[in-house]
């Protein structure tokens, strides 16, 4: 004898097809449902969301619990910060007689000041903006991205005369200079002692040979560390400088600086006078660079300010730009 009688049999198969169906009838308003934008499926009802709609529960639910929103990754472009409608910044008239007739500071004026121009730029909406460029204050130089052209020499240069040449001739383009005597005078006046210039301005031929020297005495890993390669350093662009901390018993060196005054100092208030300390600590990844605090760049007063405000620790997080860890090539 069969273990059910054939009427039990018969009764299963129709209960299955009803569920099979009743499945299927579920599924097809899900999938109704997805395609009308999921509002149904993540949207409370009015009643739900709003208490005095007086619907009655005997069982308290807990509120609903907004999605955290995805925090952006700093190496990636904003949205446009464009309004729709408005023309593109760079077909504006005051942005292209900046560009053509300004200066650096006047660009960034008529972008609107240094965070509408980060804005623009980082979103990808200033195409007259070229972050490649050798000779504009803006230009980003890494492992990535060589100076174009890869031999440039800035004019007209000067020699800050409130720091100390400890080394090198101390050279730095001109409004970078002036800058940097600003910044040392403040830091004397707070009572940082005396900084000393170690490096400033390196043409491209001069950083031919300290690469070399690097990867002579350490390997070309470690070189690539402590030493860009030819055109790929931000020594050439006159904007950038190594200082040391100086005292009455003479002057230190870059490994000393760590943990002075005048690093601590420079952390804090390089940004006012239009540095900041590029090579941040635990910043690597990024800049393919290890910590140089010593290692002082010139953006301007405008991109300073929005630099700090903006709380950002590169310039590749701040333009939006790829890290750039390691050489293309």
């Amino acid at each position: 004898m069969p273990p059910h009688p054939p009427a039990t049999r018969a009764a299963r198969r129709v209960s299955r097809r009803v569920r099979r169906r009743r499945t299927m009838l579920v599924a097809g308003m899900l999938v109704a449902a997805i395609a009308a934008g999921g509002y149904a499926l993540t949207r409370p009802s009015e009643a739900d969301a709003d208490p005095s709609a007086g619907r009655a529960s005997t069982q308290a639910t807990p509120p609903r619990a907004e999605a955290p929103e995805a925090e952006p990754s700093p190496l990636t472009p904003p949205a446009s910060p464009t309004p729709v409608g408005s023309p593109p910044p760079c077909d504006t008239a005051e942005v292209t007689a900046a560009i053509a007739h300004g200066s650096d500071e006047d660009v960034i004026a008529a972008f609107g000041g240094g965070e509408a121009f980060r804005l623009v730029v980082a979103a990808g909406d200033a195409p007259c903006i070229d972050l490649h460029r050798a000779g504009r204050t803006w230009v980003v130089v890494n492992k990535r991205n060589a100076l174009d052209p890869k031999d440039y020499w800035p004019v007209p240069q000067a020699r800050p005369t409130a720091p100390r040449i400890v080394s090198g001739g101390g050279w730095l383009r001109a409004d970078a200079a002036s800058a940097l005597d600003d910044l040392a005078g403040a830091a004397a006046a707070d009572g940082m002692g005396r900084l000393g210039i170690d490096s400033a301005f390196r043409p491209y031929d001069f950083q031919v040979g300290l690469y070399d020297r690097y990867v002579a005495s350490r390997g070309q890993q470690a070189a690539d560390l402590r030493s860009a390669r030819p055109g790929h350093s931000e020594h050439q662009t006159g904007l950038a400088v190594d200082v040391v901390a100086c005292g009455t018993a003479g002057c230190g060196s870059h490994d000393d600086f760590r943990g002075t005054p005048q690093a601590t100092w420079l952390a804090e208030n390089a940004w006012r006078f239009g540095f900041i300390v590029r090579y941040e600590q635990d910043r690597t990844e990024t800049t393919g660079y290890a910590w140089e605090p010593w290692h002082l760049r010139y953006i301007g007063t405008e991109l300073a300010r929005a630099y700090r405000d903006g709380g950002f620790s590169t310039l590749e997080e701040f333009f939006g730009l790829p890290a750039a860890p390691t050489y293309a090539g």
